[in-house]
């Protein structure tokens, strides 16, 4: 005898044979796609610059058309945005999570600008430093730059706290975070992806010259033997 259906496995069956994904998935999907039209953008903005990016030009690399793009993104204003954004939040999150997992100041630092210098080599990270906020409204200028703000103290913080403990000569933390930023910053300006360096060996070599600096100390090892093997291979403003 066959079995008796119930309303409860028809509505089970109905749910089973729709043709539409639940809305969480939806939503999921969308986001996906937002992230892929954000970091083609990134891309091309690091390659061509911004103004010379035009939302065909992103619509093109994805093998979308135009129209398709604006259910993700308004313009290219707000592309730029969520990119540099992305960049600065990368910042933040890992420069959080190296404070969280303690130690001393200095080592607290050397993840720091480790994390930076992942983070510049990387396409939100390079938008960042290639293209900036100065190509945003004022109103997104501002609050991304209340973002770099942070980023900016929590370097002055382990500055003051590593002269604190001893393991950093005295010195202005405030001038002292600005050369770290600023030297650090640069790499994604020159950096090149498959270039000699990997980005993990270009961080080991500018955090040592930034902690040890070039000279050689009378009566004592180089300061930095790595550097001077970097410099007999010849890095290059621009080059790697």
């Amino acid at each position: 005898m066959p079995k008796k259906r119930t309303a409860t496995t028809r509505t089970a069956d109905a749910a089973q044979e729709s043709p539409w994904i639940p809305a969480s998935a939806r939503e999921q999907q969308r986001e996906v796609k937002r992230n892929a039209v954000l970091s083609t953008a990134a891309q091309l903005f690091n390659e061509r610059g911004f103004h010379a990016t035009s939302l065909d030009d992103i619509a093109a690399r994805l093998n979308v058309s135009k129209p398709t793009l604006y259910y993700y993104v308004k313009n290219k204003d707000e592309i730029l945005i969520e990119c540099v954004r992305k960049g600065l939040q990368m910042m933040l999150e890992g420069i959080d999570e190296a404070r969280t997992a303690g130690g001393q100041a200095i080592d607290q630092l050397v993840t720091c600008m480790r994390v930076y210098t992942r983070i510049v080599t990387q396409d939100f990270g390079m938008c960042l430093i290639r293209v900036g906020d100065d190509e945003l409204p004022p109103e997104s200028r501002q609050a991304l730059r209340r973002l770099k703000s942070a980023i900016d103290m929590e370097f002055r913080r382990l500055v003051t706290e590593g002269i604190a403990e001893g393991s950093l000569e005295p010195c202005d933390p405030k001038m002292a975070a600005f050369v770290i930023a600023g030297a650090l910053s640069w790499i994604g300006r020159w950096y090149q992806p498959g270039g000699e360096y990997s980005p993990e060996e270009i961080a080991t070599q500018c955090i040592a010259m930034l902690q040890g600096g070039i000279l050689r100390r009378p009566g004592g090892p180089a300061a930095l033997e790595v550097g001077v093997a970097a410099g007999a291979a010849g890095i290059k403003g621009g080059e790697q």
